[in-house]
């Protein structure tokens, strides 16, 4: 018996990287995976639906209940379709990983229009999209009068949360993504489900790719040192956000290793009042406070 098992989970961008760990967990748990990826390049060209069949492969072959789907997360129609081939093959839906993403680093002022758009159109609204289709399914369950214990895991990033030169447009896609976690989480709660996101550090082909992290994660030189980097470190969290004793709700968490931290949210600070409107000679003297 594993924790997941009657769970239907699916789970975006899982052919390789942390996706493809969450799969292959998720499935050794005892959940049926549906596995979704474009199979593209780390720019989100590309189209090679192989690397899911494989995931696939491996699962089936390890005793475990498995689908292909090659849907683009970021269509409103590939979406729809992700989430009714899940339902279509399984019966039903209860954990939804949004996980797919890519990468189009540029410093801003180099930074192209469709760099930009690319990449908040695949993070955002590749985590908008499916999670409406099955926000919709869970609620349509709930008005029938079935009860539903569901989860919604969502892929932030430190880029997001605590900023990185050169990737405005993934930071700002990752930032919203935390955002969108915790409203879900104040809407879903109704029809019985959890929203969750995870800012993960692991070895994948974006982190590789990203100035400044390519040697640093690499594998440890001895064999038995605890790789920190591995991306099936990412998984077990994952994994139990989605169970159904799990209670957490509308929570963000940066996971390394052994290592899982609460990120907090923006909160009110320290600041000035006054009884009126501010002149810009008061403000000049009050404001030197947050210089720096």
């Amino acid at each position: 018996m594993g924790s997941l098992d009657c769970h239907v989970a699916i789970i975006t961008g899982a052919a390789r990287g942390i996706g493809r760990e969450h799969a292959l967990y998720f499935a050794a748990e005892g959940a049926k995976v549906v596995v979704n990826d474009l199979g593209g390049a780390i720019d989100g060209s590309g189209d090679d639906r192989t690397p899911a069949q494989q995931v696939v492969d491996e699962i089936r072959e390890m005793g475990g209940e498995a689908i292909a789907n090659g849907d683009n997360v970021a269509d409103w129609e590939g979406a729809q379709r992700l989430v009714n081939s899940a339902i279509e093959e399984f019966g039903y839906l209860t954990v939804l990983v949004n996980n797919a993403g890519i990468l189009r680093d540029r410093v801003l002022v180099n930074m192209t229009e469709e760099e930009w758009d690319a990449v908040i159109h695949v993070h955002l609204k590749g985590h908008f999209a499916p999670t409406r289709w099955a926000a919709a399914y869970w609620r349509e369950q709930v008005k029938a009068g079935n009860e539903v214990k569901a989860s919604v895991i969502n892929t932030s990033s430190t880029s997001g949360l605590l900023g990185n030169p050169g990737q405005t447009n993934y930071g700002a896609a990752k930032a919203g993504i935390a955002a969108f976690t915790q409203i879900c989480a104040m809407e879903l709660t109704r029809y019985g489900v959890r929203s969750n996101a995870i800012a993960p550090a692991a070895r994948t082909r974006l982190t590789e790719a990203t100035p400044g992290l390519g040697d640093m994660v690499q594998p440890p030189a001895e064999p038995d040192q605890f790789d920190v980097w591995d991306p099936a470190n990412i998984s077990p969290l994952v994994a139990y956000l989605g169970r159904r004793d799990c209670n957490i709700n509308g929570k963000v968490f940066f996971v390394q290793g052994g290592k899982i931290t609460q990120m907090n949210p923006w909160s009110m600070g320290t600041g000035i009042e006054k009884d009126g409107r501010w002149t810009m000679d008061e403000l000049e003297e009050q404001m030197r406070q947050f210089e720096g």
